[in-house]
């Protein structure tokens, strides 16, 4: 039988996986899908913005993956989240729920690899 703290490890473990690789594939279709460059040219920024938060956020997902890197990663992350959601409110879009969600997940992992001394930085 496992204790507490193995099993929050393993399940911090599956949340930054799932939230690692969700936030990847979601970041490549908005990196590369014409639909949502076209909705992203609705918020009258240039399409260099749009590239910018895309490759961002590919970027913190992998660094969010990479065990040593993932405290780095998270924070970076949760940088880029808040990022997308002041432009989403600028622009009177105030579907956030799931930045606000994936931002908190990182948190949580971040806290937690804290937490049980994992990884320092």
């Amino acid at each position: 039988m496992t204790n507490n703290k193995d099993r929050l490890g393993v399940a911090l473990c599956i949340l930054q996986w799932v939230l690692g690789l969700v936030i990847l594939a979601e970041s490549l279709r908005f990196a590369f899908s014409p639909r949502a460059a076209l909705a992203f040219a609705k918020t009258g920024l240039p399409n260099v913005v749009h590239l910018a938060l895309a490759w961002a956020e590919i970027a913190a997902a992998i660094l969010f993956l990479v065990p040593r890197a993932t405290v780095a990663g998270g924070r970076f992350l949760i940088g880029v989240l808040a990022a997308a959601i002041v432009i989403h409110l600028l622009h009177g879009w105030f579907d956030v729920g799931g930045l606000v969600v994936y931002a908190a997940a990182a948190w949580a992992v971040i806290a937690g690899k804290s937490t049980f001394g994992e990884e320092r930085t």
